[in-house]
């Protein structure tokens, strides 16, 4: 008769996602590695179909040694750490950049999960960042939990290039401010790329990623803003992705265009 593991202490927080690996418990290991997305890993897990070194493991944060064998349904499964993968999604205007319904409103997740082919659709995604409701544009997603605490740290740096259609009509004085470093209610925002491109269109390049932030800054020097979208996310840019599509980044996209890591942020 297999043995039940007992109830395992909380683990630990992880390093940042260019540090040493510490070892995973159960459901975080099933849904990192494509097996079940999270949800469906707990579910299995309490029905009694998961086992760590044959032994019966039924709380999801059962940890995880090294070199275990793992079965679900008495079938092996591997839990080596897969490659990060990263999603470019065109998000649409009018979903929210969450996991949960609100009144009605849908979500991102719900528009980009059921559109998965099996081979993704195992993960548990997490978003990189996000985007308003009534924001579109680029937003990123990855199966690395790790990684999108990198991306997503002030530390790193990571421009995000947005467009706002404003109801205003900008001019060189009005967004200086955005170039210096302004003060917002939240605290000092970081000097922005600011470039006009017509008279109701301004282009902000940010280094962080705070709540309304653009709109913000930009209602701040009288130019309230109307539209916004995100063109790019560091060096991935969201080109020909249809709305509500997305596309899988290549290893060297996410090599090379999103691992910033303190480093200057490449020139616009």
């Amino acid at each position: 008769m297999p043995r039940k593991y007992d109830k395992p202490k909380a683990p630990q927080q992880h390093q940042r996602w260019e540090g040493k690996e510490k070892p995973d418990w159960l459901s975080r290991a099933l849904a990192r590695a494509g097996v079940f997305p999270q949800k469906e890993a707990d579910d299995a897990i309490r029905a009694g179909r998961v086992t760590i070194n044959a032994r019966v493991a039924l709380m999801p944060l059962a940890p995880v040694p090294p070199g275990s064998v793992v079965r679900v349904d008495g079938k092996v499964v591997p839990l080596s750490a897969p490659a990060t993968r990263v999603l470019a999604f065109h998000k649409p205007a009018g979903v929210l950049s969450s996991t949960v319904s609100q009144h009605r409103t849908g979500t991102v997740f719900e528009v980009l999960l059921r559109q998965l082919p099996p081979d993704l659709a195992g993960y548990t995604w997490h978003a990189v960042g996000r985007l308003d409701v009534d924001s579109t544009g680029l937003l990123l997603f990855s199966n690395d939990d790790k990684f999108v605490a990198h991306a997503t740290s002030p530390d790193t740096q990571l421009p995000k290039r947005y467009v706002a259609t404003v109801f205003s009509t900008p001019d060189e004085e009005r967004v200086e401010p955005l170039r210096q470093g302004m003060t917002l209610d939240d605290g000092p925002a970081r000097p922005a790329t600011v470039r006009i491109r017509d008279e109701h269109t301004v282009e902000v390049t940010l280094t962080e990623g705070r709540h309304h932030q653009v709109k913000r800054m930009l209602g701040a020097v009288g130019l309230p803003v109307r539209a916004l979208h995100r063109e790019a996310v560091g060096g991935i840019e969201l080109n020909d992705i249809p709305e509500g599509t997305y596309r899988l980044l290549t290893e060297e996209e996410v090599r090379d265009g999103l691992l910033y890591s303190g480093r200057t942020p490449p020139s616009e």
